[in-house]
């Protein structure tokens, strides 16, 4: 598990590619502190497996599912990635309850920027819409942000979200623009509350 709250950005040092799959050396500072071999660092929001480990980077190995499923197929040597490690028990959750796994991806669609904060509006798709509610959460490549807002578009909603300078100063949505893709996780809870409501 997760919460969302990004420790450090890192970034893809060298991609090793495999029949069918890929490995990656990401260089690292933070989130080392600790590490053994088998611990979960979640890579722009998808939880994956420490391989190996040195002082400044640790490597992963991603299968095809999840290089189709995420952006972290389009990921290449020098893309900044966002990292976080696991959650302890005896930490403050402050963020949400993440759980590492993407349910699909977005691509946002206009950013605007205000005095104070930048609004954010991210297409997703339809799958996701009855998972997603306004001031409810989500996380965009592994930040856990508060949804601003919701609207129906053509095949799938519209979320969305609003940017402090902190989160952007921190994290790699700096880099958002038009048209980038982003790996989107909806709230755990939404989902076990439909499957309840399926009994």
């Amino acid at each position: 598990m997760f919460t969302g709250i990004i420790e450090e950005t890192g970034s893809i040092a060298a991609v090793t590619e495999l029949p069918d799959a890929r490995t990656f050396r990401i260089s690292a500072q933070h989130v080392l502190d600790g590490v053994t071999h088998g611990d979960s660092i979640a890579v722009n929001g998808v939880c994956l497996t420490v391989v190996e480990h040195g002082t400044d980077f640790f490597t992963v190995d991603v299968m095809k599912q999840t290089l189709d499923h995420s952006t972290l197929g389009n990921v290449e040597a020098g893309s900044a990635v966002n990292l976080e490690r696991a959650a302890r028990v005896d930490s403050r959750l402050g963020g949400h309850i993440v759980q590492g796994h993407v349910d699909g991806t977005g691509t946002v669609v206009a950013i605007s920027p205000a005095e104070h904060w930048t609004v954010v509006a991210i297409h997703a798709p339809a799958a996701l819409l009855r998972y997603v509610v306004a001031q409810g959460s989500i996380t965009v490549n592994g930040v856990s942000l508060t949804i601003n807002s919701v609207s129906d578009s053509a095949q799938g909603c519209i979320v969305s979200i609003n940017l402090i300078p902190h989160t952007i100063a921190v994290t790699t949505l700096k880099h958002l623009k038009q048209g980038s893709k982003v790996n989107l996780e909806v709230d755990l809870i939404a989902r076990y509350v439909e499957r309840m409501l399926q009994k």
